[in-house]
């Protein structure tokens, strides 16, 4: 019996033909009240149940379920054969198939889609922060950190205080972005940034700018001290709100925009060490003065794009180019005592005065030789050694460093850091006062020792009771 019901069964899967009155299913459909012959499963066509009848077509590779053939066989539990079930049809099955395959497109064609709009406002946000200025901002910001931290460095201090002055800078960029779409959309060099070319709109820059600015401002507060916040929040001020509307009225909005690039390493000193002393103004003043020339080279070779932009810079007044070289060249000779100052202030060692000497002299050349030829290659030369300058003059300075450990004039100070000085302070006097009210035997003395003398008197106590 059982012989004769497994070859008629495979006979009518083989041949494709059946009774008018069954329908075709795949073997592993049949019923469990069947004779047991299949001592295995069937995997690789689909989920077999051998506790009912129902059909489940999760892996299945073809549309057409007879096509699949009999799988890979495994040991398992037992298939049934035996009377045919009526019920599946191949229209369900088509069905089921195909919205399985209409789902799967929909996910990958979402999944594509968020994928594309991540891609665009990333790249939207990158530009919006000018990313690679804002990275040189934060370089300039942790070595003064590092500078300002003495014999110790906290590592997650640093990290915080390179984090906000990141969210900072990316802020200030993108107002910068956001006040000048008019005059961006006029230069070849700014026209394709993500608010004149419309990839974004101003509303959302604002509000990007926004969120930078007060995560920003937040983690300095919260990480280091409001003396770092501070300096950060009044930056972003400075930069967002006064040299860039001067841009487009005065000159002079050069030399205010080399003071908001000098206040990142100040930012960095003060986030370490709660304080703004002689010695934190040393790379900030070298910041300041290596931007003149960095700039003033930009401006030349640009000078045609400012023009049309509406941006008055001080090579708009200097046609010919001389003004702009002497103030270059000029700039460049302030940095020759920055290297001996720093080995005079005990900051750095003597070697970084030789090596910061000969660097300068190296820039000062490039610039001279664009004073006796005032053409846009030797701006160039001059640009790119400027570019290649503060890199190098940083390392120097960061690797030649030398522990703080004689006190400082302190120009400004952290209050927290002055409560818990003076809370040292009074602990102390009070510890000495207490230690002073012990007095001899004869301080207690109602009478004085003598009828002539008078009693002593102890100036101390009364000192240190009032």
């Amino acid at each position: 019996m059982r012989r004769s019901t497994a070859a008629c069964g495979l006979k009518l899967l083989s041949s494709g033909r059946a009774s008018p009155r069954l329908e075709r299913v795949p073997i592993c459909c049949f019923g469990r009240a069947s004779t047991s012959f299949f001592p295995f499963s069937f995997s690789g066509v689909g989920l077999v149940w051998t506790d009912s009848c129902l059909l489940q077509s999760s892996r299945l590779y073809t549309t057409d379920p007879w096509k699949v053939g009999l799988g890979r066989l495994s040991c398992g539990r037992q298939a049934h054969i035996g009377s045919a079930a009526t019920t599946s049809s191949s229209g369900e099955e088509a069905v089921v198939l195909g919205s399985l395959a209409s789902a799967t497109s929909v996910i990958f064609q979402k999944a594509g889609g968020v994928s594309e709009v991540l891609s665009h406002y990333g790249r939207c946000y990158w530009e919006l922060s000018k990313a690679r200025l804002s990275l040189l901002v934060v370089a300039t910001s942790g070595a003064g950190y590092v500078l300002g931290s003495g014999n110790a460095l906290d590592c997650i201090g640093l990290c915080c205080t390179c984090f906000g002055t990141m969210m900072v800078a990316a802020s200030a960029n993108t107002l910068n972005q956001v006040f000048e779409v008019q005059n961006d959309a006029k230069m070849k060099r700014t026209r394709q940034r993500p608010l004149p070319s419309g990839r974004v709109s101003v509303g959302h820059a604002a509000t990007w700018a926004s969120i930078m600015g007060t995560a920003g401002t937040s983690l300095l507060y919260w990480k280091t001290n409001y003396l770092a916040a501070g300096l950060g929040a009044g930056n972003l001020f400075l930069y967002a709100f006064v040299y860039t509307p001067l841009k487009q009225i005065h000159p002079a909005n050069t030399w205010v925009g080399a003071v908001v690039g000098a206040i990142p390493p100040l930012l960095g000193w003060a986030a370490a060490s709660g304080e703004v002393s002689l010695s934190s103004m040393l790379l900030p003043g070298a910041l300041y003065f290596w931007q003149i020339p960095h700039f003033m080279a930009l401006a030349y070779l640009c000078r045609s794009d400012y023009v049309a932009g509406g941006f008055r810079m001080f090579t708009f007044v200097d046609i010919s180019g001389w003004r702009t070289a002497w103030v270059s060249f000029r700039n460049c000779l302030y940095l020759l005592p920055v290297g001996y100052l720093a080995y005079d202030w005990g900051i750095t060692s003597k070697w970084f005065a030789f090596e910061s000497s000969i660097l300068t002299l190296f820039l000062s050349a490039a610039a001279l030789t664009f004073v006796r030829e005032r053409t846009a290659k030797n701006a160039r030369r001059m640009f790119r050694a400027s570019l290649l300058y503060l890199p190098i003059f940083m390392s120097g300075m960061l690797l030649h460093r030398l522990p703080r450990t004689e006190p400082e004039t302190l120009l400004f100070e952290s209050s927290i850091e002055r409560e818990v000085l003076v809370n040292d302070d009074e602990e102390h006097v009070h510890a000495s006062c207490r230690i002073e009210v012990a007095r001899p035997p004869v301080a207690y003395a109602s009478v004085a020792p003598f009828p002539f003398l008078p009693a002593p008197l102890y100036s101390s106590s009364s000192s240190c009771v009032a």
